[in-house]
């Protein structure tokens, strides 16, 4: 069976560290699925604020996101701090990747990766616009 890849960028733009609560263990104990894409949303959020932006307004218009892959590393247990650093990538007219790195703040050791595509949107008027002019350049400038 072919694997899902997410390759790391080069460099990354922000961090940020979340704590592992028992709500975001499933059944097996560990961290779940639908968790590590929760840790991203709130990395995101945290990462656009850092710019001066928010997910429903980066100059004028919004984001949303197109696809996401995950591929896990290990399991994640409760009590953990993740550290998530994120970078963005893949840039074009109307949107951009953000690939994540989720690993035990603690040990290093990797939980997951994560990558989301991003879409600049106009919510009034439904549809898929272009970047803002300074919205690249805010967001570290790759």
């Amino acid at each position: 069976m072919a694997r899902i890849r997410i390759d790391l960028p080069d460099r990354f733009n922000f961090e940020t560290i979340l704590p592992v609560r028992v709500t975001d263990l499933n059944y097996g104990n560990h961290v779940g699925n639908d968790t590590v894409l929760s840790f991203a949303h709130e990395a995101r959020v945290r990462f656009l604020e850092s710019a001066g932006f928010s997910e429903k307004d980066v100059g004028g218009v919004g984001l949303t996101m197109a696809d996401a892959a995950v591929v896990y590393g290990s399991q994640g247990r409760y009590g953990q701090h993740l550290r998530i650093q994120i970078g963005a990538v893949e840039w074009s007219r109307v949107s951009f990747d953000l690939v994540y790195v989720m690993c035990d703040d603690e040990t290093g050791r990797e939980v997951a990766r994560v990558k989301t595509g991003m879409v600049f949107f106009d919510y009034d008027h439904q549809k898929v616009v272009a970047m803002p002019a300074d919205f690249r350049s805010r967001l570290g400038g790759q």
